[in-house]
């Protein structure tokens, strides 16, 4: 577990294979509820090769001095990320 929020990270790896790659992230928020947008790839083991680029917005909560996820919601797509970047966009422009 992370103590500090800019150690959090979504890379997962097992027997020594990266699974999940984080490409980039974005603290949205920080405090004892951080929130972080992270780019990411996954692997295909079948393949042998990263699928294409997903994104997460993930909610960690600071508790007895490090961060634990409480809540997740991933974005499948490209074409899913760039709606609700339009529908944000309207709203606040």
């Amino acid at each position: 577990m992370a103590s500090n929020v800019d150690e959090i990270t979504i890379n997962y790896s097992e027997d020594n294979q990266l699974i999940v790659k984080e490409l980039d992230k974005v603290i949205l928020s920080k405090g004892a509820w951080t929130t972080i947008v992270f780019r990411y790839q996954e692997l295909n083991r079948a393949k042998g090769e990263y699928g294409p680029e997903k994104y997460t917005i993930r909610r960690y909560q600071k508790v007895d001095g490090t961060y634990r996820p409480k809540s997740k919601f991933n974005i499948s797509s490209q074409a899913q990320a760039q709606k609700i970047v339009d529908a944000l966009s309207g709203w606040i422009s």
